[in-house]
């Protein structure tokens, strides 16, 4: 099921670099902050709305066909539609609610057969840092930029919610999209997993949300590794290889494919979670996502997103 954010927060920028970013963060559907916004009638409701008058209607026969009408049945109906509305008010949100539902149906197979086409760039693209349990018997994959406020939100319930489940294999994708500070940051963490490891990608990672503080230049990354007890000058000066672009590049590719468009952005299983939501309803999920896996999937676990919108050592493609 495709669980999505609101508007409020971070809209991407189109990076200035190679991979363009497609559009702003959409949702695909209103979160529960947004549900005292005036009702607005769009035109597939009031087609159903149609449907269920004319069939409410002594004259609504099967093969009703407004085409057909004479100018006089149009006014006839139309009177009928209004009286009808007036006297029950409520089938607006009822044909609403059930537009909504179908919609959310049709999205989620939709995500299901993205998340499965493209499993080996998700899971196992031989370049992002995996952490958590390698062997977990589910994966959370989530999109990042380091200057995403709702990311910085997401961060410590996210590292919590990994160390204290115990098997979670956790997925990083490094997707900068809030501006050149975005890119440098990511390209800075990038460098550490290559030249340092896992372990020392977990320290800057956590660090720049938790610690950095500043503009991020060169000289400000330096300090801020050698602060957590690495190398700063050597990750630095590897910021610049040929390859230290490419899972960004990657990265960006992915996410058009996948219509991700804002961050933070989490694939679980084989759901997407659009935006920021708390560590206890990622647990819900992980559970729902559990029980997927073996046949018994819970209903009940149907958390809504309340935020837009942000080496491997493993390869193995387990959703």
């Amino acid at each position: 099921m495709l669980r999505n954010g609101a508007p409020a927060g971070h809209r991407p920028l189109r990076p200035p670099f190679y991979v363009p970013i497609v559009g702003t963060p959409l949702p695909q559907r209103e979160s529960l902050a947004m549900t005292t916004r005036p009702f607005l009638l769009r035109p597939a409701v009031m087609a159903a709305l149609v449907a269920t008058v004319a069939f409410a209607t002594p004259t609504g026969a099967i093969a009703f066909d407004p085409a057909a009408m004479s100018p006089a049945e149009e006014k006839a109906f139309g009177e009928a539609v209004r009286a009808y509305l007036l006297a029950n008010p409520e089938v607006l949100i009822d044909v609403s609610r059930e537009l909504d539902a179908r919609q959310a149906a049709a999205r989620e197979g939709n995500d299901r057969t993205l998340i499965a086409q493209n499993a080996s760039q998700i899971f196992a693209d031989g370049m992002s840092y995996v952490g958590g349990n390698p062997a977990g018997d589910v994966t959370l994959v989530e999109f990042i930029d380091y200057r995403c406020g709702y990311c910085k939100k997401a961060h410590e319930g996210v590292k919590d919610l990994v160390k204290a489940d115990g098997n979670i294999r956790y997925i990083v994708k490094e997707f900068p999209i809030l501006g050149e500070e975005s890119l440098i940051a990511s390209r800075f963490a990038v460098a550490t997993l290559k030249v340092a490891g896992p372990e020392a990608y977990e320290k800057v990672n956590a660090g720049f949300y938790e610690s950095f503080r500043g503009a991020v230049t060169p000289e400000t990354l330096v300090a801020f590794g050698d602060g957590l007890g690495l190398d700063g000058k050597r990750i630095v000066a590897a910021m610049d290889g040929p390859d230290i672009m490419q899972p960004i590049i990657a990265n960006h590719k992915l996410a058009e494919t996948l219509s991700i468009s804002g961050t933070p952005t989490f694939i679980l299983g084989t759901e997407f979670v659009r935006g920021y939501v708390p560590a206890e309803e990622l647990q819900k999920i992980v559970v729902a996502a559990r029980a997927e896996k073996s046949g018994a999937t819970d209903a009940t676990a149907t958390p809504e997103a309340s935020g837009p919108e942000n080496t491997a050592s493993g390869t193995t493609a387990t959703p």
